[in-house]
């Protein structure tokens, strides 16, 4: 079993991918959380930093993931400043409304969320893998099960009943953009243990 820390100290994270890597992999929070400078451009250059900047610092093996809300009518003001979207509102909930409101006058409410996960085993072997799920915003919050953008988020699903991934965990837990990224590391790591790995 190859053994990573996850570049944060996010405990309940780090369990949420014991659960995805199903044994082949172990993930275990780091010892400290690092303040690090996401200047990348892209979800791949910030979470590649993370990667780097715990491997650096720890020695081992790291493991960081880099994700978002890509909107496509607002395509400059989420993706990776997802997080850092209308600063001024302390809450997910107010920030979930204030998305609705900039799409109001909008016809294109397609929208899907995107992962990356950079794993960093040395300077010379570092992987990535993506996972994506589109959908559009809806015009209200739904849900309980969800954090950040999700009350707001309906996923293309075959069921069309406009359900929030708030509403649908255990649909995220197997097809949401994070599942979709572990899905593809483990199928990855699996295939690779009998043979040398190559650069990805």
């Amino acid at each position: 079993m190859k053994n990573f820390i996850l570049a944060s100290s996010n405990a309940h994270k780090a369990e949420e991918f014991k659960v995805l890597f199903k044994g082949v992999l172990s993930v275990e929070p780091a010892p400290q959380s690092l303040d690090v400078d996401e200047s990348g451009s892209t979800f791949t250059e910030n979470a590649y930093l993370k990667a780097k900047a715990y491997f650096d610092k720890f020695a081992v093996p790291a493991l960081a993931d880099d994700s978002g809300l890509v909107v496509e009518a607002l395509p400059e003001l989420l993706g990776v400043q997802s997080a850092r979207f209308a600063p001024e509102l302390s809450s997910y909930v107010d920030k979930c409304q204030k998305l609705i409101e900039l799409l109001k006058s909008k016809e294109n409410r397609s929208a899907y969320f995107v992962c990356i996960l950079c794993f960093y085993l040395s300077p010379e072997e570092v992987y990535f893998f993506e996972g994506r799920v589109q959908g559009k915003i809806g015009n209200e919050l739904k849900g309980d099960h969800g954090f950040g953008y999700d009350p707001i988020f309906i996923p293309d699903r075959k069921e069309q009943d406009g359900k929030s991934l708030a509403e649908l965990p255990d649909w995220k837990n197997e097809f949401s953009h994070r599942a979709r990224a572990s899905q593809s590391a483990l199928q990855f790591f699996k295939d690779s243990v009998d043979k040398p790995l190559k650069k990805s």
